[in-house]
């Protein structure tokens, strides 16, 4: 007896994939009434629980959690992804699956979403157990940062089975380059949870490929490539700095981006410094190379265009038997994300960046930044480089633009404050801004000077406090400001104000951190515990949003 298509014509799929998925599904009811079984209680047990959970700091977390629920919703599990500021230990106990996917910021600390849940797990003599979950932990990191790398990761995976959880997957530590690593990672790991029912199994074994929608337009892997259209020095004669706005025309990318994202930029090394390396290793500038895509080049434009060498400048030689080998021991040269600092709204096909050169000497050899160096001194005007833009929704403007606006950036960590007082500015937002700025001295050190006080003289800016390390014998900076002003920032933050920080993550946010909770105690009239959870509460809402690096 025919049957009717169970894919209709006005189904959103070519004749020739209606007909593949017409055939397969005719198969396995076929299969089903052979068997005297039915499709429906098959496909409800494959229906598994399976919470994703992200701790993430700048994004990539989150973005990764969010694509693999949809792959593990496809392969029949009831998935989603939530953050860890979202989740109590009791959505663990419910849900049983659980995959955590985490990153690591500053010193081994757990991401801002991520310390009210970790907090939550590691109280002594009170933490819930997690009897009966199963998990694993996917850590994201960076192995410049030596014994952190990946410390959250570790944190959390080390708590879970202290508590009780079973591991169904190993943890996997990855470095900056983690799409294959987190591949083989969730592969394993769906495939350990789908082989808890043997019933499930063969029905997701079978169900249609997975359709995988691949990004169009400029991204990570097709960079835009950009040319370079400004490049201006920020800080006066006499300063021991060297600031640079650094800005990028998008004409003709079609390219977008919303002010606290990031700009992927392509760098490349200095050719100075990998000739010195050259020269130290006694290897051939024009032997044969292979590149991380597989490609071949020259040695020489093999290590300026593909490779990290920053910890190869200034080392002892080291006598290679040859250039294969040399250049299996390096790590592929990652695009450097920068905070933009400007609003498109204010600059129309335009990004710009505030980037600070680093140039330092160790016992007598001279070391650039790889990145700062490049746009400061290496990239011409009218030339080229690949950009991108990195999506950063953990640090936004308020949607409501009555909300009071307070933004703590010191250096170059202005950037994007720019942004968003040329965003405020541009939409006629009514919330009042106020901004901390600090670095070594006023005379010149005050980036963005004019149009900064251009901005306290029309209103844009409400208040305006700087902390000028170096004028005067007592160092002041900008958690000193905030001390100082306690009782007016207490009664902003009670008017609903949202508090920024960007910058230094290791020395600068913890102390402006440490100065917040102290304006909460004696300002606000709270005890320890109590600024504690007010803070808490003022990242759970979004109030409380850090870019720090």
């Amino acid at each position: 007896m025919s049957r009717v298509p169970l894919i209709p014509e006005s189904a959103p799929f070519s004749a020739e994939q209606r007909a593949w998925l017409n055939g397969f599904l005719a198969g396995l009811i076929s299969r089903g009434e052979s068997q005297g079984a039915s499709l429906s209680p098959a496909a409800e047990t494959a229906k598994k629980p399976l919470l994703i959970a992200f701790g993430s700091q700048s994004g990539n977390a989150e973005s990764l959690a969010k694509r693999l629920a949809r792959e593990a919703a496809s392969r029949g599990f009831a998935a989603r992804a939530a953050g860890l500021d979202s989740l109590q230990p009791a959505d663990l106990v419910r849900e049983q699956n659980v995959l955590l996917i985490t990153s690591t910021w500053g010193e081994g600390d757990m991401p801002d979403n991520a310390i009210s849940f970790w907090d939550s797990i590691n109280q002594n003599g009170s933490s819930p157990k997690l009897d009966g979950v199963k998990y694993s932990v996917l850590a994201l990191g960076d192995k410049n940062y030596g014994e952190t790398f990946c410390l959250a990761g570790k944190k959390l995976d080390s708590r879970f089975a202290e508590l009780g959880a079973t591991r169904v997957i190993e943890r996997v530590d990855c470095d900056v380059e983690f799409d294959e690593q987190a591949k083989t990672w969730s592969s394993s790991v769906f495939s350990a949870l789908e082989t808890g029912s043997a019933a499930s199994v063969a029905v997701v074994a079978e169900v249609a490929p997975v359709v995988v929608v691949e990004e169009t337009g400029y991204n990570k892997k097709n960079p835009f490539p950009a040319p370079l259209i400004g490049n201006v020095a920020l800080n006066a004669t006499g300063s021991s700095k060297d600031t640079r706005h650094i800005a990028f025309s998008l004409a003709g990318s079609g390219l977008d981006y919303e002010v606290g994202d990031a700009l992927g930029v392509y760098v490349k090394n200095c050719p100075e410094v990998v000739d010195a390396i050259l020269s130290a290793h006694s290897l051939d500038p024009q032997s044969e190379a292979t590149l991380p895509d597989g490609g071949t080049a020259s040695l020489r434009e093999a290590l300026i265009s593909s490779y990290e060498v920053r910890h190869l400048h200034g080392v002892t030689p080291n006598h290679l038997s040859n250039t294969a080998d040399f250049v299996t021991s390096l790590r592929k040269l990652q695009p450097r994300l920068y905070s933009i600092a400007s609003s498109i709204k204010a600059h129309p096909e335009e990004v710009h960046l505030c980037v600070g050169a680093v140039r330092y000497d160790v016992h007598g050899v001279q070391h650039k930044g790889v990145a700062s160096t490049f746009l400061a001194d290496r990239l011409a005007l009218g030339e080229t480089t690949g950009v991108f833009f990195h999506v950063a929704k953990h640090f936004r403007l308020p949607t409501d633009l009555s909300k009071p606006v307070i933004m703590v950036g010191p250096g170059t960590g202005i950037a994007p404050f720019r942004a968003f007082l040329e965003e405020r500015e541009a939409t006629g937002a009514s919330g009042k801004n106020w901004l901390f700025f600090g670095d070594q001295r006023r005379a010149t050190d005050f980036l963005y000077h004019d149009q900064i006080i251009e901005w306290v003289q029309t209103g844009v800016l409400t208040r305006l406090d700087t902390a000028f390390s170096r004028d005067q014998e007592e160092k002041i900076y900008v958690q000193t400001r905030m001390l100082t002003a306690a009782a007016e920032m207490w009664q902003w933050l009670e008017e609903g104000a949202h508090f920024y920080v960007c910058g230094d993550a290791k020395r600068m946010a913890k102390d402006v951190d440490a100065a917040l909770h102290e304006i909460i105690q004696t300002a606000g009239g709270r005890t320890a515990e109590e600024a504690i959870a007010y803070v808490a509460d003022m990242k759970k809402y979004k109030r409380y949003q850090r870019d720090v690096y």
